[in-house]
């Protein structure tokens, strides 16, 4: 079932349950567990209805399985997407034209010990 608890171990908790609970108060308690899925089972049904409303008739149209998030493999998609790209031009030194705005950096001068720290201006 979900988180290992089986058949066996439900009807087990039940019967230990029952026996604690004592047949005087089994029926009371039998009876709020009926409410209380009845309540759930409304609370969702309505909760499905209203989002139907809200989101029109586009809703029916949506295919659930699609957005499942469980079919996102992260290995898969990057392997897609490395094989379906076409393969980018490399870019060659004769594309490239320098303009007349980019000037050389200038030579970062050496830092020499007991002399003074060099100091960038640009970069404060």
């Amino acid at each position: 079932m979900f988180n290992g608890i089986t058949i066996e171990k439900l009807l087990l908790l039940g019967v230990i349950a029952a026996l604690i609970i004592g047949p005087e108060r089994l029926p009371r308690y039998a009876e709020g567990l009926a409410r209380l899925t009845q309540r759930a089972r409304d609370f969702l049904t309505s909760t499905k209805t209203r989002v139907k409303e809200e989101m029109g008739e586009d809703f029916d149209d949506v295919d659930w399985r699609s957005l499942d998030p469980r079919q996102y493999d992260p290995r898969r998609i990057i392997r897609q997407a490395l094989l379906d790209d076409a393969p980018v031009p490399a870019a060659t030194a004769a594309a490239v034209k320098p303009s007349a705005e980019m000037a050389p950096a200038p030579a970062p001068t050496p830092f020499r010990p007991g002399g003074e720290t060099p100091f960038d201006n640009e970069a404060t």
